[in-house]
């Protein structure tokens, strides 16, 4: 089974260049609720009342399998499939409904013993062991061909049975980690290099490696980013670092894609769950999926993720990355729906749903894009690392309060019917592109502004009902992914290219308004601070120049601007704008020692225009800007609503438009509705002031 890296990569291409079967087309038909299952963690005895409690609460699908490699394979070349037989025979019996997921992302003992190579390693390259799982890495040729394998064997076995209606493909690709340093990563991070730059004096001139004598003479000399005196990595090499995980993510991926289209029945979907770090998400689901699956666990907002600790809008953070994943597949899933407290015994320690939390995180999904809801998990685990990552059921077994609200949220999904395949309407569009993304990692400049930017412009959108897409820039972006749009924000492209400019002058051209923040335009797309006027290639599109930038100083009080009388917060840095000709002073700054210089501008080019704010957004000032740029709330003539109680959202099909109020607070709210609406959970015809209970949800269809 042993090949060289190169070889195995120009393998991978070869093979992938041949087969491009993916449907790119799979939408769910009905409304359909879902569990993650384990037959291997249960008694057999168990499975057939499982399955029968399951139906009987409207779970009509289940996800097996991510984790078993070795229940199909438990020595070497030595298959079992009689277990998943008569597992999917008793589900065939009892109506149930399997995807089925290849075991990728937990390679057997039997396997990291004989060949060690294929585990991932730390940065100072010791080897992680055996014993959690996404303990692999991507580029090993062992590790390939081992899945090649199983997931062939899997597929041909598996594929025909009539209970099988998907695939998912490895399980949270990315997750736990997402950077990888083995011995197969170096020399295949060199095969990504060479095919990309063709020479050393290319590679040379894209990184800058004359700064600090980092100029390499042969390909032999070039490694990983490592541990460096001061985290001093070359930003550059860590820019196509980035790039090149997104790119062995997305071979592996593809080659199980490959293998499924394969044997899979006809009308079989594959799909993967996610989202993680270093992934070029919208390339893997266009190229290897016929639909994208999301995990979704909101409670992360109360500090067990990443999202701002001690907002008020608490588990609503969960919405800004639906935004993000609707952006990937407008009509989504969720393969994993948070059921109950979420935690491991080495990390995330976190509190239970409330009465009301579990329906509302579920129709929070729903009413983003998601037509099949799967809970995660049937049962709490009574051993290993996920003891207390609680499922449906508790470690009893018994009946209890979120089995009850399950059986609710169903009655409640049935009556969702006509939303399914309904599209999310907004009030504007949020670009953004993987360069500048990956580049945020790299550089702490940037990240501190797009950070706060991206964060803020959630925060505003939601306290202001103004609901938006994100729309990623990519290589085969065109005019008609945008000019739906009337108005888009492109924050802090730091990171710009020729190509992006002119789709972006032909937007504006064609009556569409772009307002973008500081920093824009500094660099191209090696990361390289380009030697132009800022900003940059956009230098003529917003109509400014800057001569002048800086962070906001620690050592003064807060910066305004006065835009027409009133003061606009200024947050975390400022580029001090110099207006060119045709470009008019909306606002100037009012404080610091670049007081009166221009701090928003307005530039209209062609039936559009630009407005260049020289700060980070804050939530403050966005509603503030969308007004003026002439986005609107689709809401105004249907509730009125305080964006600090409750999450509005709209889903329209056809001529039929829904609307969702989802209430986050342990109190209850009020509304008004201003025209009729049926409500979908009663069929009641209602207008006029509602009242939403502590954690309540609604649904409507606008009559």
């Amino acid at each position: 089974m042993e090949r060289s890296i190169k070889d195995s990569i120009l393998n991978n291409k070869q093979y992938l260049g041949e087969k491009n079967y993916s449907q790119k087309s799979f939408l769910w038909e009905n409304m359909t609720m879902g569990t993650c299952y384990y037959p291997e963690h249960w008694i057999e005895e168990l499975w057939a009342s499982d399955l029968e409690r399951m139906k009987a609460a409207g779970i009509s699908v289940i996800r097996i399998a991510e984790f078993a490699w070795s229940k199909i394979e438990p020595r070497e070349s030595e298959y079992d499939f009689s277990f998943f037989d008569r597992f999917l025979e008793l589900c065939l019996e009892k109506e149930i409904k399997v995807i089925f997921s290849t075991p990728t992302a937990t390679p057997p003992a039997w396997l990291t013993e004989a060949h060690p190579e294929v585990l991932n390693a730390r940065i100072d390259g010791v080897l992680y062991r055996h014993g959690s799982r996404k303990h692999y890495n991507y580029n090993s040729p062992v590790y390939q061909d081992y899945c090649r394998n199983i997931v062939t064997q899997s597929a041909m076995h598996y594929g025909p049975h009539p209970a099988v209606i998907g695939w998912q493909i490895d399980n949270e690709l990315n997750c736990e980690l997402r950077d990888f340093y083995s011995d197969a990563d170096d020399a295949a991070f060199r095969v990504f290099l060479q095919e990309k730059y063709e020479t050393l004096d290319a590679l040379n001139a894209a990184w800058g490696n004359v700064f600090w004598n980092q100029t390499y003479t042969d390909w032999k000399e070039i490694h990983l980013p490592g541990l460096t005196p001061g985290k001093g990595v070359n930003p550059h090499m860590q820019l196509d670092y980035y790039r090149f995980i997104a790119e062995s993510t997305f071979l592996f991926c593809k080659m199980q894609a490959d293998i499924l289209r394969s044997y899979c029945k006809p009308g079989d979907f594959i799909t993967t769950n996610g989202m993680f770090p270093h992934i070029d998400n919208h390339r893997m689901t266009k190229e290897c999926l016929d639909i994208y699956m999301f995990d979704s666990y909101p409670n992360f907002a109360f500090g067990l993720g990443s999202n701002p600790a001690n907002e008020p809008l608490n588990d609503r953070w969960n919405s800004k990355t639906q935004n993000e994943v609707r952006s990937i597949c407008p009509h989504y899933g969720i393969m994993e729906q948070q059921s109950g407290a979420g935690g491991w015994t080495t990390k995330m320690e976190g509190p239970a749903p409330r009465p009301g939390q579990l329906t509302l995180w579920a129709m929070q999904s729903v009413a983003h894009g998601a037509d099949f809801i799967s809970f995660f998990r049937w049962r709490t685990c009574t051993f290993g690392t996920e003891i207390y990552w609680h499922g449906i059921l508790d470690y009893d077994n018994r009946d209890n309060r979120k089995l009850r609200e399950v059986k609710d949220f169903y009655q409640k999904l049935q009556t969702l019917e006509p939303v399914c395949n309904a599209d999310y309407v907004t009030s504007f569009g949020l670009l953004k592109d993987y360069d500048n993304v990956w580049d945020m990692e790299a550089d702490i400049w940037h990240n501190r502004i797009a950070s706060y930017s991206d964060n803020e412009i959630f925060a505003g959108a939601e306290l202001s009902n103004l609901p938006y897409d994100v729309i990623y820039l990519q290589k085969d972006s065109t005019l008609s992914d945008l000019n739906s749009y009337p108005v888009l924000i492109y924050p802090h492209p730091v990171i710009m290219s020729q190509e992006r400019a002119d789709l972006l002058t032909a937007y504006v051209e064609q009556g569409g308004t772009l307002l973008i923040g500081c920093r824009s335009g500094l660099k191209n797309l090696n990361g390289i601070c380009e030697m132009l006027p800022q900003p940059g290639l956009l230098h003529e599109l917003t109509g400014t120049d800057i001569q002048d930038f800086t962070y906001a100083s620690p050592a003064e009080e807060a910066v305004y601007a006065d835009w027409n009388g009133t003061n606009i917060p200024m947050p975390v840095f400022h580029d001090i704008l110099t207006p060119l000709p045709g470009t008019d002073v909306l606002a100037r700054y009012a404080d610091s020692y670049y007081k009166g210089e221009a701090a928003l501008t307005e530039h209209r080019t062609g039936k559009g225009r630009v407005l260049h704010l020289g700060s980070a957004f804050s939530r403050d000032t966005l509603p503030m800007l969308l007004k003026y740029a002439g986005a609107v709330s689709p809401f105004t003539e249907l509730i009125e609503a305080d964006g600090k109680d409750v999450e509005l959202t709209l889903r329209r099909k056809n001529e039929r438009t829904f609307l969702f109020v989802l209430n986050f607070q342990a109190a209850e709210v009020s509304y008004t509705l201003l025209t009729p609406m049926r409500a979908l959970y009663t069929g009641e015809e209602v207008s006029g002031p509602q009242m939403l209970p502590a954690f309540g949800t609604a649904v409507y269809e606008v009559l």
